[in-house]
């Protein structure tokens, strides 16, 4: 069997094993649909009343959307409707007395009230009060109204924020097992004030249930198509530390991990600390105290007096030339007397002293290197 035989079979063997496997895939899988519900963007992410806002709107009713009340740049009519999503503590007694007169003259207010820990903390809200609530009773607690839509569908209104009224209210709803209400329209002036103990329904992930649909548009009627619906919703943003490590941790997970490894990478190595090098050092003289210890300790202390005395001698052919020419106790005495120091201590320092005794030898070279300097 030739070589080109032998290539085409390993073509054609290859081929059979990328066709099978394509058969079994196609035989074994089926291509089907997935919907994977995509976190919400936009306004839908941050207002919470936003299915309520477009409900509203389909239903040909204007609608003024907004995060804060500002009762300034607001243009309230007796034929509007306010609602207040957060609890009405935050209200500046200013903005308690116009949002009154307002549902005096016929505007359609509605409130939720606090929850029990905070109503107890805190108290009655100013608005609350002015409208006829009261807490002359002690709350038994979290109390639940269930109702059932046309449908059948059953939905409950839920909170631990019950309360009583000083008065009647038109419409009203309370715990069968208690007289706390959790719900009441109250008439005041030419218009209405609707208070719940809470107002999860209305938000975007509970308002597509029926039976909260129908509980939306009672408490609407008032004033249903008769002037603009004003919802005002306090977004509860995340912080962008929060955002940034939930969402973001693709990011910065592999950028973490790559700082590690250059951190590991450029450490030093575990053991023991080591004292950094000595730095190079060219100083002459230390070159040449080392020299001189080294000969002092291999008996080279002549070679070393003779060079104190030879660099003498050099100094003084050049300061007194005719001493320097002098032998003996002649050139001893003429030393003596132009450096004027004792007859015995030139002599001293002029006699080589014995290769063994170190103490006459250190006296003899600072003898001479003393009168060296005189010169």
């Amino acid at each position: 069997m030739n070589n080109r035989l032998r290539s085409l079979l390993g073509i054609l063997a290859g081929m059979a094993v990328v066709a099978i496997f394509i058969a079994w895939f196609l035989h074994s899988y089926e291509r089907v649909d997935e919907e994977i519900p995509l976190p919400p963007s936009g306004e839908v992410g941050y207002n919470p009343l936003y299915a309520l806002k477009k409900t509203l709107q389909a239903d040909g009713i204007e609608v003024d959307s907004r995060q804060r009340l500002n009762l300034g740049t607001m243009s309230l009519t007796p034929t509007d409707t306010l609602l207040l999503l957060e609890e009405p503590r935050a209200l500046t007694p200013e903005q308690s007395d116009r949002l009154l007169e307002w549902v005096e003259s016929g505007g359609h207010l509605l409130l939720r009230t606090p929850t029990e820990r905070v109503w107890r903390d805190s108290g009655l809200p100013r608005i609350l009060r002015d409208a006829g609530l009261s807490r002359e009773s002690p709350s038994t607690g979290y109390a639940c109204v269930r109702w059932h839509s046309a449908n059948d569908e059953s939905a409950s209104l839920c909170g631990s924020g019950v309360f009583q009224l000083r008065g009647k209210a038109e419409i009203s709803l309370h715990d069968p097992r208690q007289m706390s209400l959790v719900y009441a329209r109250l008439r005041h002036g030419a218009g209405h004030i609707d208070v719940l103990v809470d107002f999860d329904f209305l938000t975007n992930r509970q308002l597509r249930k029926e039976p909260y649909q129908a509980l939306t548009r009672q408490i609407l009627a008032p004033n249903y198509h008769q002037g603009v619906v004003h919802l005002i919703y306090a977004a509860q943003m995340p912080s962008l530390w929060r955002t940034i490590l939930l969402q973001g941790w693709p990011v910065w997970l592999p950028l973490t991990l790559a700082l590690l490894a250059w951190l590991w990478r450029r450490g030093q190595s575990f053991g023991p600390l080591l004292p950094p090098p000595l730095p190079e050092r060219r100083s002459l003289l230390e070159h040449v105290r080392a020299s001189g210890e080294f000969l002092m300790r291999h008996g080279g202390s002549p070679l070393l007096y003779a060079s104190v005395r030879t660099a003498f001698f050099a100094r003084l052919r050049r300061r007194d030339p005719i001493a320097a020419v002098l032998t003996g106790e002649a050139q001893i005495a003429a030393i003596a007397e132009r450096l004027n120091i004792p007859f015995s201590y030139v002599r001293n320092a002029l006699s080589a002293p014995a290769p063994a005794d170190r103490q006459a030898f250190r006296d003899r070279v600072r003898h001479l290197i003393h009168m060296r300097n005189l010169l």
